[in-house]
């Protein structure tokens, strides 16, 4: 008990790692990780709108398990205006919010912003793959901290720098978070292909360092960069972004277009066989390579032949074993 006081009156649980002297000049262990002191207080406010479907929940309810330092909300009416996510992000004590916006029932939206002096940036959330889908053979400890792997391609352009650093605070676990176990046991990649963001969250296995995929997995399409928290100026919009409204009605012009294809080549055909023939005339050229042939009488038979007597009277032809016999 005494010990223990010392520690405590001595800092030995900063988690510094450096060994201390008590009053009596004894060597005091440092205390364990878990007692460090809780500095990087980002706390991230996960919640959605109303509407969402069953995979976009289980999706929500994923990252607030792998997130230790998130908390939850209820569900925020659509009518209201997204400038109100600041206010419950203040009563909530929270600075980061990860936002999940429901549309048309089926189009899920996600809102990442720096609470309250921003950027933000608003995502198109796609191919949307959760833990209990995809039933992977990776597990990680519940709480642990991640690490955080990025595309090289985030340090070359600008915009993708503000969504690393925005990332990077959201993602990563703040050291000694008392919710937090003192482990890095996963990882977190951002991957840049085909100008979306693929996330993906794997183990680390002890032995070997190999990586084994836990899930979820989904994949992130930017549409704008705001200065401020959930509006503000636009610092970058997606040239090559598609909306999914303008997508599914490009497929339905293109469905449309076959079919009237179709009905217009049925239209041609019915046509062609109403129209009369063309009877071209006689071509005197036609019967030049043309060879005369005589014609042969063609004779019908309308008795059966007479039949042919055979001839009885004809010599026995020996076999040759026979005829040989006779020679000797």
């Amino acid at each position: 008990m005494v010990m223990a006081g010392k520690r405590r009156a001595d800092g030995g649980g900063s988690g510094s790692g450096k060994r201390s002297r008590g009053a009596a000049g004894e060597a005091l262990v440092p205390g364990p990780v878990s007692r460090g002191k809780w500095e990087n207080k980002e706390r991230v406010l996960i919640f959605s709108s109303r509407g969402i479907d069953f995979r976009a929940r289980h999706l929500m309810q994923d990252l607030r398990k792998l997130m230790p330092h998130s908390k939850p909300d209820t569900k925020m009416d659509r009518k209201d205006k997204l400038f109100v996510i600041n206010e419950i992000c203040e009563m909530k004590n929270c600075n980061k919010c990860l936002y999940f916006e429901a549309k048309k029932k089926q189009d899920l939206y996600m809102w990442i912003s720096n609470v309250p002096h921003g950027p933000s940036a608003k995502f198109l959330i796609q191919n949307v793959h959760t833990l209990d889908e995809l039933k992977m053979t990776g597990n990680c400890l519940k709480g642990s901290r991640p690490l955080l792997s990025f595309d090289p391609t985030f340090d070359k352009e600008p915009h993708y720098s503000v969504l690393k650093e925005l990332f990077i605070q959201i993602f990563a676990t703040p050291h000694y978070h008392p919710k937090s176990q003192p482990f890095v046991d996963h990882v977190f990649t951002f991957t840049i292909t085909d100008n979306r963001i693929w996330f993906r969250n794997y183990q680390i296995i002890e032995e070997d360092a190999a990586l084994v995929e836990i899930g979820p997995r989904f994949v992130l399409n930017l549409i704008k960069i705001f200065q401020g928290s959930f509006g503000g100026p636009t610092l970058y919009e997606n040239p090559t972004y598609q909306s999914p409204n303008m997508h599914r009605r490009i497929l339905r012009v293109a469905t449309a277009s076959r079919f009237m294809e179709k009905q217009r080549m049925k239209d041609l055909q019915s046509v062609r066989k109403s129209e009369e023939r063309l009877t071209l005339p006689k071509d005197p050229t036609h019967a030049v390579f043309d060879t005369p042939v005589s014609e042969k009488t063609s004779l019908i038979q309308l008795e059966p032949p007479v039949e042919q007597p055979r001839n009885t009277n004809r010599k026995k032809r020996l076999f040759k074993r026979q005829r040989i016999k006779l020679r000797r």
